[in-house]
């Protein structure tokens, strides 16, 4: 795979995007730490956008997990994603909340207080922003012992293991718990630390065994939309951002990851940029980029896997 060059005109339009991608570019491409950039972000653009839908009583939309996308659940992890600073005291009274409301009865997050058990993939989510936001440890044990219990034989995730008895691990709830340990181990917690790594390691294989897209017992592609380039993501898997997480969790390349990357380097358009090729369908409360053009999103996205694993020139 032949190195990308990263050219002036194409850093001068992702930092000619909003403040919190101008953050982003500086500080995974150009080794620049901008805390005044971060700082903005709750105060302008997105960031500022998304925190004046907030109800004066904590939540977004109709609470925790209604409705899609617009409920303090998603709202919150598009900030994470946003990196808007995370002491923030807004998002921490927040997440607060979620735990004082949503813990059932098995230790995890509920999507409903009406629901007894957990939902997988929306604990892995969870786990992602409320570290990113700092939440205190003894807040989150629980969720923890929960998320270990509920890892699968074949080292994966999967969140209708519990509503239907699946036995085969799921691509996006396995995704959304290796990028909630991550941000968990990055943030120096220590709650069963040990095992929650060595599940991260049998997760990452479980998707590498799958080459990120394909099917282990019969190679075919198990998704065609895994290999088509959304941003936000939500609770859905596709391809970018399995690599991103594994820049992310910063592990080494591996060959099973080849034909993955040479999918998205394929998805480059003339100018440079990659595109937004798929939108999740709900309510937003508003969208970021429109579909079918040029992504600062996935461009970052793309640009900083590549310099990761050494394929970027500037």
């Amino acid at each position: 795979m032949k190195p990308i060059i990263i050219d002036q005109k194409l850093l001068d339009w992702l930092l000619d995007g909003d403040v919190a991608i101008q953050y982003q570019v500086h500080r995974d491409l150009l080794d620049q730490p901008r805390p005044d950039l971060q700082a903005r972000i709750a105060t302008e653009g997105w960031g500022a956008r998304f925190l004046s839908y907030r109800k004066p009583e904590g939540y977004w939309g109709r609470g925790f997990y209604q409705v899609k996308w617009i409920s303090s659940h998603y709202t919150i992890l598009d900030l994470r994603h946003l990196e808007i600073a995370p002491n923030h005291p807004q998002m921490s009274e927040s997440i607060r909340l979620i735990l004082d409301q949503q813990i059932a009865p098995d230790g995890g997050v509920s999507p409903s207080s009406l629901v007894d058990a957990s939902d997988v993939c929306i604990n892995g989510m969870f786990l992602h922003y409320a570290c990113y936001f700092k939440m205190p440890q003894e807040k989150l044990t629980s969720i923890i012992d929960f998320i270990i219990s509920v890892q699968m034989a074949d080292g994966g995730f999967n969140c209708r293991s519990i509503r239907s008895g699946a036995v085969h691990s799921s691509t996006h709830s396995t995704l959304s718990m290796l990028e909630g340990i991550e941000t968990y181990r990055q943030n120096d917690y220590t709650y069963r630390l040990p095992e929650l790594l060595n599940i991260a390691a049998d997760g990452r294989q479980f998707l590498l065994q799958h080459q990120l897209f394909r099917s282990d017992k019969t190679g075919e592609i198990i998704d065609k939309r895994y290999l088509m380039l959304s941003y936000p993501s939500r609770w859905r898997y596709d391809i970018l951002r399995a690599l991103d997480y594994f820049a992310f969790a910063k592990i080494p390349y591996d060959e099973r990851m080849a034909e993955a990357l040479e999918i998205v380097l394929k998805k480059r358009r003339k100018d440079g940029t990659w595109p937004v090729q798929a939108r999740h369908p709900g309510q937003t409360h508003f969208d970021m980029e429109k579909t079918g053009g040029p992504s600062r999103w996935n461009t970052l996205r793309v640009l900083r896997t590549l310099r990761h694993f050494g394929y970027l020139e500037s």
